[in-house]
């Protein structure tokens, strides 16, 4: 069977193109949604927590229509896109008291996973308020913390999908191009970490790293289904030398070209 289209790393073959032709034919009236859902579930194509693979599949057919090796039916309804016009989070009020002293003395840390509840604009406002690069909503799986001490949250953490084509990372791993495509999905990458600036207490960043990197595949796992085995994060050297990552035992694997 030959390939007549390739959208990432789904390969459509002359079979399939047939399938996908009858499919639309004997569903005249289903919209696009409709139709890529039908064809997620006609392929089995699922995410690892079971649900369909529909943006991805949508965005194949739609690429498979532009090539005129399909005919889609018309575009029924334009959905605005949530991100292009959202407002930023809103100031959070929190007790902005210094603190300052040894990590035991602000022990036992507690860390709240507030992604989907209803702490997750405290997240949002603290991260706009206090981080040199603001906030940005993640795209793909991701999950937001807040770590509390004393009743009150010293720290902020976001975890989002890895970018797809990093050679330092994939080097060390030893990955060829179709072992990172299956695999990419077990690497979470810390897009931001935040220290609440009226906080100062030695060894607080590598500790909070450290509980992280023994926890974050569980919590992935209870929401999407899978496990993370890496963690990975960039650092601006113009800014920063990485230091709570080396002491949390975090390995520099080389420059990067910058992501913004």
């Amino acid at each position: 069977m030959a390939n007549v289209f390739k959208y990432r790393s789904r390969c459509v073959t002359d079979t399939d193109l047939i399938f996908i032709k009858r499919l639309i034919h004997e569903n005249p009236t289903a919209s696009r949604r409709r139709l890529s859902a039908l064809l997620c579930e006609a392929w089995n194509w699922v995410q690892p927590n079971g649900t369909l693979c529909d943006m991805v599949c949508r965005s194949l057919m739609l690429g498979m229509h532009r090539e005129g090796l399909i005919e889609l039916p018309p575009v029924r309804q334009v959905n605005p896109n949530p991100l292009a016009n959202r407002a930023k989070p809103r100031p959070v009020t929190v007790d902005t008291t210094q603190i300052d002293g040894l990590l035991k003395s602000i022990q036992p840390l507690k860390f709240v996973q507030v992604r989907r509840t209803k702490a997750e604009p405290i997240f949002n406002g603290l991260m706009q308020q206090y981080h040199y690069l603001g906030y940005t909503q993640p795209v793909g799986e991701h999950l937001k913390y807040l770590v509390y001490a004393l009743d009150r949250p010293i720290a902020a953490l976001a975890w989002s999908s890895a970018p797809r084509h990093l050679g330092p990372r994939d080097r060390f791993i030893g990955w060829s191009a179709q072992k990172r495509r299956q695999n990419i999905r077990f690497i979470a990458y810390n897009t931001r970490f935040l220290i609440m600036p009226w906080v100062h207490v030695p060894h607080l960043a590598s500790h909070i790293l450290g509980y992280m990197a023994r926890s974050l595949g569980a919590d992935w796992q209870q929401l999407y289904g899978h496990p993370v085995y890496f963690l990975e994060t960039f650092i601006d050297p113009g800014r920063f030398k990485g230091t709570c990552y080396r002491a949390a035992n975090w390995t520099l694997l080389g420059r990067t070209t910058a992501l913004w």
